[in-house]
């Protein structure tokens, strides 16, 4: 087994081969003078399984047709099974059509990804799993409280507060996982301008340690908001807890200055010192070998 790191992995390619006792290869790679990417594969991967590693954070179009560069080259040279794993993917919120005539940007992805030449997919917190489907193919979705989940294990009086109701399943597994409780917050988006506004909602958190939990951190201001609700109700300190920190922009600011005392992400994408960092790598492994076992 190779697991071959793209250009864009945060170290993972290289946990990953260490967790597995593979054999870890990086693409080589490098810019044309217009910007262009230029991706070789470095050694024989005839016959090979070969693990694909590749997050597809910002810049996220460069970083996915490098990704797919790499895979149509592994399946030229003879690779027998491309397994690839992407930590954040994204255009994973535009999952359906919100408004008339909009593109279903997962579906083009996925199913891209697909035709190249990925026999299986792995993924980390995708919006929504049901995604997963254009895919055609052996797809996992590794969610991410479990890691999360560890970093709090030994806090006490936990509350563990979803920023709106399609957030609460992931919630109540990561209070199960914690003995704590869960609630949520009512959450409105204009599909037209993007504001977000919450409705009051009566939540008992005084006293409690609150940790918001989401898949994904972009500007802040859905965590920013459901952090000031918390603390106005009387929480005790408030933890901000994510998969994909992406914290666009002034995000980080805006989370610190709701009052936010910690903000934890997994390693999916890079992230500023300031946010604390828990591996995803052991779970994606996990399930690697579970794919291998099943096959």
């Amino acid at each position: 087994m190779i697991v071959l790191g793209v250009t864009a992995t945060n170290g993972i390619d290289q946990e990953l081969a260490a967790i597995l006792g593979a054999r870890h290869v990086v693409v080589e790679h490098k810019l044309f003078p217009d910007g262009e990417s230029y991706i070789r594969i470095p050694v024989d991967v005839s016959g090979e399984d070969v693990i694909v590693v590749q997050s597809t954070y910002k810049p996220q179009d460069k970083h996915l047709i490098e990704l797919l560069i790499a895979i149509d080259a592994l399946r030229d040279l003879g690779a027998r099974r491309i397994t690839v794993v992407i930590p954040y993917l994204a255009y994973a919120r535009q999952d359906k059509r919100f408004r008339e005539g909009e593109g279903i940007s997962i579906k083009t992805i996925l199913q891209t990804i697909r035709a190249n030449g990925a026999d299986d997919l792995i993924v980390v917190e995708i919006h929504k799993e049901e995604s997963l489907k254009f895919f055609r193919g052996r797809a996992i979705n590794i969610p991410s409280v479990y890691a999360l989940a560890e970093y709090f294990k030994n806090m006490s009086n936990l509350l563990i507060l979803a920023p709106d109701k399609g957030a609460l399943k992931r919630a109540k597994i990561f209070a199960e996982l914690v003995n704590g409780e869960c609630d949520y917050l009512e959450k409105f988006r204009d599909r037209v301008t993007g504001e977000i506004s919450v409705k009051p909602k009566s939540i008992d958190v005084k006293g409690k340690n609150v940790v918001i939990v989401d898949d994904i951190v972009s500007t802040g201001k859905t965590m920013a908001l459901a952090a000031r609700k918390a603390l106005e109700n009387g929480a005790l300190n408030v933890y901000a807890a994510c998969a994909h920190a992406l914290l666009i922009n002034n995000a980080l600011d805006l989370l610190k200055n709701s009052g936010i005392k910690e903000i934890i992400a997994t390693n999916t994408v890079p992230v500023p010192k300031e946010v604390k960092t828990v591996s995803i790598a052991p779970y994606i492994a996990k399930a690697i070998k579970e794919l291998y076992e099943t096959r």
